[in-house]
C-alpha cells in the first residue's frame, strides 16, 4: 500500500517512516469515516494513550531523580492531558491529514482537540505497532519536545489551585461564569468569568469553556497571590 503524497508529508513531519503504511491511514481515520471495509483510530488510540503515559513517566523520573510522586503526578498530568496531545497534534499539522465523515468535516472536526488529541495518540500507537516501543519512545520525546524540559515543578492545573487557595481561606469554591459564547458553533469563542466569593474575579477568552476556565482562573491565581 502506498500513501499518498499529503500523508508522506505528515511522515516526514513527525520524522518517522512506516514499514506498514496501512497503520497510519487507520491512525488517522475517524470513527465518523469507518465502515465495515475501513477501520477507524478507536482502538489504537487506547493503545496509544497508554505507550504515551509510560513514556513521559519514565522521561520524568530521569529528569529529576529526587521528585516525588506527588510531584511527579501534576507533572505528568499536564503532559499528557487531551490539550497538550491536540497542542502537539496542531504544531505538526496533524488536522490536515484527519480522515472525517460529512458531518464531522461541517462541524469543524480537523480543529477540535478530542479529534486531534486521540488521532494523534493513535499515531502514537501506529509506530508502536509498527517499529516497538523504542521508536514509539523516540517519537514522543521528539514530538513533546521540550515541553518535558520546562513543564513547571507544580503543574497543577489552575482551577484546583485556585480551589485549594479558595478553602484554604474558609472560602467557597471559586465559580465560572460563561459571559459570551461568539462564532460559528465549528468555531465557538468563550468568554469565562472566575469568580471568588469575596468579590475578586477574572475573565479569559479561549475556543473551549475549559480552556477559558484554567486561563481565567490562572489570572485570578496570579492576582490573589500578588
Amino acid at each position: 500500500m502506498k500513501l499518498s503524497t499529503e500523508l508522506r508529508d505528515f511522515s516526514k513531519r513527525i520524522g518517522y517512516s512506516f514499514n506498514a503504511p496501512e497503520l497510519l491511514i487507520r491512525s488517522l481515520t475517524h470513527a465518523s469515516m469507518s465502515s465495515p471495509t475501513r477501520d477507524n483510530n478507536e482502538r489504537l488510540e487506547f493503545l496509544g494513550d497508554r505507550v504515551l503515559g509510560l513514556v513521559m513517566a519514565e522521561a520524568l523520573l530521569s529528569r529529576d531523580k529526587r521528585a516525588s510522586e506527588g510531584q511527579l503526578a501534576p507533572q505528568f498530568n499536564a503532559l499528557v492531558r487531551k490539550e497538550t496531545c491536540a497542542e502537539v497534534a496542531r504544531e505538526f499539522e496533524l488536522g490536515l491529514v484527519l480522515k472525517l465523515g460529512r458531518s464531522e468535516m461541517k462541524s469543524g472536526g480537523r480543529r477540535k482537540d478530542a479529534l486531534l488529541a486521540d488521532a494523534m495518540e493513535a499515531v502514537i500507537a501506529a509506530v508502536y505497532q509498527d517499529g516497538g516501543f523504542e521508536p514509539a519512545r523516540a517519537l514522543v520525546l521528539r514530538l513533546w519536545g521540550k515541553r518535558i524540559n520546562e513543564v513547571e515543578a507544580d503543574a497543577r492545573d489552575a482551577k484546583t489551585s485556585l480551589q485549594e487557595w479558595a478553602q484554604a481561606r474558609g472560602q467557597v469554591a471559586p465559580e465560572y461564569i460563561e459571559i459570551k459564547r461568539e462564532g460559528p458553533d465549528h468555531a465557538p469563542v468563550f468568554t469565562i468569568e472566575a469568580r471568588l466569593k469575596d468579590g475578586r474575579r477574572e475573565t479569559a477568552v479561549a475556543p473551549s469553556k475549559r480552556q477559558a476556565e484554567q486561563a481565567a482562573a490562572k489570572a485570578l491565581l496570579e492576582r490573589v497571590n500578588e
